[in-house]
């Protein structure tokens, strides 16, 4: 599984019972002529309304990666909270959902036994998902699942378990995995300060390599860059003295990863050895990509603080 984001091991449990109980739910679809729906995968026609055509619109979004369609299938209090994510942190969640890196295909058939089945299909591994019948009481449905990878034969990877759906708004919202339930809410910290450790790291980094980058430049052309952008990449021809190709495009252009960096000549002169400049980074969104200030002096040395996302300073404590 792919991704950045490290979450902590209950929030990874409960988004694999997630995929479990979506591709259960799933498995109730009618077995009609397949049709594109609005998740791009080919599934059978199925009553919206249902809980199993729900759960399966669920995780053909899921697979697909598509964010808004899945969206839709989420509680008011859980989209809300969903919305608020980083677009990465939405995306991690969706891998999850069908324990898959990469956006894949989602189609349905059935099995020799008549149960139907969902793939989500990608370029690197397929994941198979067989859903029982839905237990329906009154605005509450329960549904069994079993999934497992298709590369696995002998079936030591499956897992079963239940997914809970509640009537809302007139349509049928994931509710749980399992015996637990799914609130992002609760979760949504966690999450965020997981990213914010993951792009805080970026951003140190990011800060040596454009420190490596600056002294590059300097030792070839004997003072110091303009900015940032004489950096860059050429658009054509070879590297040259404003556009040195020593930096990726959004470093060149001061904004990677949450975090936005700034180059600042530091003293009257750019020119040799003894010219001096301080970089900075901060965060591009506080408190949702980045809480720390990061500063790195004209001595080299590098100190960080929470600024609650305003530039840092040479008298921030150093970064060990």
């Amino acid at each position: 599984m792919s991704g950045k984001l490290k979450f902590p091991e209950h929030i990874l449990m409960v988004l694999c019972v997630f995929l479990l109980a979506a591709a259960d739910c799933f498995a109730e679809q009618s077995s009609s002529k397949p049709e594109q729906n609005a998740a791009g995968a080919t599934v059978a026609a199925s009553n919206q309304d249902r809980p199993d055509g729900a759960l399966g619109s669920a995780l053909a979004a899921a697979c697909s990666q598509n964010q808004a369609e899945f969206a839709r299938f989420l509680t008011v209090r859980n989209r809300e909270s969903f919305s608020r994510m980083t677009a990465a942190a939405r995306v991690a969640l969706m891998k999850r959902f069908v324990l898959l890196g990469e956006p894949g295909k989602a189609t349905v058939s059935a099995n020799p036994s008549g149960r139907p089945m969902v793939r989500c299909e990608t370029p690197g591994a397929t994941t198979e998902m067989q859903i029982g019948g839905a237990d329906v009481r009154d605005n509450v449905a329960f549904l069994p699942l079993e999934l497992h990878d298709v590369a696995d034969s002998n079936g030591a990877s499956a897992r079963q378990i239940n997914m809970g759906l509640v009537r809302e708004e007139g349509q049928w919202k994931l509710l749980s995995l399992g015996v637990l339930l799914l609130d992002l809410p609760e979760l949504e910290v966690e999450w965020d300060e997981s990213e914010i450790g993951a792009t805080e790291k970026d951003a140190l980094q990011s800060l040596k390599t454009i420190a490596a980058a600056v002294e590059s430049y300097r030792g070839k052309h004997l003072h110091l860059p303009e900015s940032l952008e004489n950096l860059a990449s050429p658009q054509h021809g070879a590297p040259g003295i404003n556009a040195a190709g020593l930096l990726d495009v959004d470093l060149a252009k001061g904004t990677k990863n949450g975090y936005t960096f700034r180059y600042v000549i530091a003293g009257g002169s750019d020119v040799g050895a003894p010219a001096k400049y301080e970089l900075s980074a901060t965060p591009l969104h506080y408190a949702q990509t980045g809480r720390r200030s990061f500063f790195r002096d004209s001595n080299g040395v590098v100190h960080a603080a929470d600024h609650r996302g305003a530039v840092g300073s040479e008298s921030d404590p150093k970064v060990e």
